[in-house]
């Protein structure tokens, strides 16, 4: 049997989670190292900061780069699929702040 599926779905099953499209709309700014994402995000635990980032990289919207210094140096990147979807989160972005103007 044919499995029905929606596009859509799949695409919001990638970015949900607890702030994966403001970790995406971060990195677009540039590479950011993991202290980076912690500061920019500070209404999440470290615990669920990785976690959110191991699912990005699992669905490979970003790159982790591991260098071989000391004290190691983790740095985080949008990847080519990661870039490509970031007009729609700046879109659904907008969306948002239009969504909360007309609640006031």
């Amino acid at each position: 049997m044919k499995k029905n599926y929606c596009p859509i779905d799949t695409f919001i099953n990638s970015i949900k989670g607890k702030r994966k499209g403001t970790i995406i709309l971060h990195l677009n700014q540039g590479d950011k190292r993991y202290s980076e994402l912690v500061k920019l995000l500070p209404d999440i635990s470290e615990r669920m900061l990785t976690k959110q980032l191991k699912e990005l990289e699992s669905d490979r919207l970003i790159k982790r780069t591991v260098f071989s210094e000391v004290p190691p140096r983790v740095e985080y990147s949008l990847t080519a699929l990661g870039k490509e979807i970031y007009p729609i989160l700046k879109g659904m972005f907008k969306g948002g702040v239009l969504f909360e103007k007309s609640k006031k």
